[in-house]
């Protein structure tokens, strides 16, 4: 890593450096604040990039939302969706998967449209309630090294006066995207999953109701594959698969247009749609072969490609936040052990692999295969509905459990359990479990803790969720036959079986006031000796 340190440069240290303000960046840093770490994002632009590009979110990312505390303002700005439909290009029905549109186990719907702009916004303006993270706009990165303490150092230019500085760092973020300047710094690699497609997005505004129905439209078509959605109100997106010989020039006016949205909008005349973008984006599959570097780490687009047929992209990155923050306030506290941060890559990129794959397998299979593969879709497809497994593959969001790590701790007979979510239930007094937790581990148990388990469990910060017989969470705990589950900051089980004794020792240390362990928090200015 390199970065040039002139004698003459102003520093500042800060203990956290998010290096980009998109939606991994801004909930990344919301996470750290709200464990009281010093945090700075620095942005590149000035403002929040106005077009739409991420539009779904699912129920788990709803929960992560819901710990930055803007779930009750995203809901006012998206809207449920009722699940896919698999249709030909005249949109004559093959298969139609519902989602119901009431509350998961997760407590939110399981599907989720919005408008990313809007999404962003939120985000900065919730990111203001916390006078421990600032977010600085208009300053680019040039370069990061390493201090003599092992201390990430980051050249920085003010893009609007030009003065260049240097910000140092506990640990560095790189949230910057796909280009990363970050990655490259670190010398990792994006290793591609031989998926590389041409497609045109458009996004269009109408008050005139399409009357089409509300959920996702996949146009299984060899000659032009396509996805149809309501993002708002007023707001739908179309995604075609672009020819050899096209370009998003081709489609720039409404007429050039018209001959692909028709089949959605022949009844809505040219004055009443008005088109927000037409633009041209490569479909990618890619993951870095590194996630870390010392106290460097990559977090969203840095670290993954992910083709929107899933609708994962955005997603990813807010999970690797969500799994990323509250270990870096543990080890900046002195209470959890460095190699805790070993855990991040170990447990996030199998994911992020596994939902990549899968994203592949379903863009392939609905639209590849030249007319053979039409063929089959039209006799294999519209039976899909009736096969139980698969039905329930497509419509359920969750999403598969974690890897085994040091916070990860399945056993032979846990392995149903152990790096899942647990469930965001209604507990005894009528809050969800997440509310009731707050930003600590958790020990769910169907037993009655013996003042000596109350006391490890209380000594090492977490909070007991003592579940009522017949309730959600009993009903959970029994169908996987363990008597109790101890649940990590970000609601995965970390371990669990019937011994609650065990599992009361095999929790960390976690207070979540607790400053870090024999120092003053380092204020913003003041550049630790080296």
């Amino acid at each position: 890593m390199r970065a040039g340190t002139g004698p003459t440069a102003a520093r500042e240290h800060v203990s956290v450096v998010i290096v980009g303000g998109g939606p991994t960046g801004i909930t990344a840093a919301t996470l750290l604040a709200q464990y009281g770490v010093d945090t700075m994002v620095l942005e590149r632009w000035s403002q929040v990039y106005p077009q739409p590009r991420a539009v779904h979110l699912d129920d788990e990312v709803y929960r992560i939302l819901a710990r930055l505390g803007v779930a009750d303002e995203f809901g006012v700005i998206s809207r449920p969706a009722r699940g896919l439909r698999l249709v030909r290009r005249d949109l004559t029905v093959l298969a139609e998967f519902n989602r119901d549109n009431t509350l998961t186990p997760n407590g939110f719907p399981a599907a989720n449209m919005f408008d990313q702009p809007a999404l962003e916004e939120l985000l900065r303006r919730n990111l203001k309630r916390y006078p421990c993270a600032r977010l600085r706009s208009d300053t680019e990165v040039l370069g990061i090294a390493n201090g003599l303490s092992g201390r990430p150092h980051l050249q920085v230019r003010d893009r609007t006066s030009g003065r260049e500085s240097i910000v140092t760092a506990d640990y560095v973020l790189g949230c910057d995207g796909a280009n990363s300047v970050v990655r490259d710094a670190i010398g990792s690699t994006m290793r591609d999953l031989k998926f590389d497609q041409r497609w045109l997005v458009v996004d269009v505004e109408t008050a005139v109701d399409l009357h089409q129905w509300d959920g996702v439209h996949q146009v299984c078509d060899e000659r032009r594959a396509a996805t149809y959605m309501r993002i708002g109100d007023a707001r739908y997106r179309w995604e075609f698969a672009l020819l050899e010989h096209e370009s998003a020039d081709d489609f720039a006016s409404l007429p050039a247009l018209r001959p692909l949205i028709a089949p959605w909008t022949r009844h809505v005349g040219d004055a009443e749609l008005q088109i927000i973008r037409v633009a041209e984006y490569t479909f990618r599959a890619q993951i870095a072969d590194r996630w870390r570097s010392g106290r460097v780490f990559l977090l969203g687009d840095a670290a993954h490609l992910t083709p929107p047929f899933i609708g994962q992209g955005m997603g990813a990155g807010l999970r690797d936040a969500m799994n990323l923050a509250w270990k870096i306030a543990g080890v900046h506290r002195g209470e959890l052990s460095p190699d805790v941060l070993d855990s991040y890559q170990q447990e996030r990129q199998p994911h992020a692999r596994q939902m990549i794959t899968l994203a592949l397998r379903i863009g392939r299979d609905m639209t590849a295969g030249g007319r053979f593969g039409s063929a089959v879709r039209r006799l294999v497809l519209p039976r899909l509905r009736l096969v139980p497994g698969i039905r329930t593959r497509i419509t359920d969001s969750e999403t598969p459990a974690l890897r085994r790590s040091t916070m990860v701790k399945p056993t032979v007979t846990t392995r149903g359990i152990a790096g899942r979510l647990c469930p965001n239930a209604l507990v005894h007094n009528g809050r969800r479990l997440d509310d009731e937790l707050g930003r600590s581990f958790g020990v769910v148990t169907a037993a009655t803790p013996t003042p000596h388990q109350q006391c490890m469990v209380d000594e090492r910060g977490a909070k007991p969720i003592i579940v009522d017989p017949g309730s959600e969470l009993s009903d959970w705990l029994r169908d996987r036959h363990v008597t109790a589950a101890v649940v990590r900051p970000d609601r995965t089980v970390m371990c669990a079986g019937r011994d609650l004794t065990a599992l009361c020792r095999a929790l960390p240390t976690f207070r979540v006031d607790h400053a870090p362990a024999g120092t003053a928090r380092t204020q913003p200015g003041i550049v630790p000796a080296e």
